[in-house]
């Protein structure tokens, strides 16, 4: 292909092709899992930009109330733009309404906002975990222009494709021969949780140091933190 330096005597003093690109991946991983009556959310600590590590602390998660928690990860500068936009609006609706957003409302809200910016798409993973309305966990995953998905388990993130398959085979029971289909347990969906992390770490650069868990259940949310590799 031809270009500017294959034809000197058109080209302009001073003038220069400069490349803009607006997006910028700061890596990082997101679990969820739902079960009967309670929903488990987990997402990594490390914040870095190609082989540059930002920041080995920093909380991907965010309480949006006492039943729904949202776990987002990408460009961070995205994250903190479209999270402070979800808890505008959904302090909105309180103020409006003297009630804070269900689980699925909130889910339907933030598909919303992401297909707003369909043309200049916020460059972020999102997966929402949470209580409905009946008290049953929920999980709701997200692409770049706000389809939404309602599932039981979700990964996403950096190490997305690495910790899928492994959900798949644990919690979906896929490619397991003679076994009954059973609902998952909380104290099995923390320590699944747990063990894809570790995983994760092993082969994504991405992914490490440590990983913040909610657990989400009637009586409120718990957190626990797991420390993983500094490498």
């Amino acid at each position: 292909m031809l270009g500017i330096e294959n034809f000197p005597e058109y080209e302009v003093p001073g003038a220069r092709k400069v490349q803009f690109y607006p997006y910028e991946s700061n890596g990082g991983s997101v679990v969820a899992i739902a079960g009967e009556d309670f929903a488990v959310i987990g997402a990594d600590t490390r914040l870095s930009s190609g082989y540059s590590i930002h920041t080995r602390t920093q909380n991907k998660l965010f309480r949006l109330s006492d039943k729904t928690v949202l776990a987002s990860t990408g460009c961070w500068c995205d994250t903190l733009a479209l999270t402070s936009l979800v808890k505008v609006r959904m302090q909105m609706y309180k103020d409006q309404h003297q009630k804070n957003m269900s689980t699925p409302a909130v889910a339907q809200m933030l598909s919303i906002l992401m297909y707003n910016r369909r043309f200049f798409p916020y460059y972020v993973s999102n997966v929402l975990a949470g209580l409905d309305q009946n008290g049953k966990g929920v999980v709701y995953s997200y692409d770049p222009i706000g389809h939404c998905e309602m599932t039981t388990y979700r990964a996403g993130g950096s190490a997305g494709p690495l910790l899928q398959p492994v959900l798949d085979n644990q919690i979906g029971q896929k490619n397991m021969l003679n076994v009954d289909p059973e609902p998952v347990k909380l104290e099995k969906a923390v320590s699944i949780i747990k063990d894809t992390f570790i995983s994760a770490t092993e082969r994504d650069i991405y992914t490490g140091d440590s990983v913040i868990i909610n657990i989400i259940t009637k009586d409120g949310i718990k957190e626990e933190t797991l420390h993983l590799r500094k490498d």
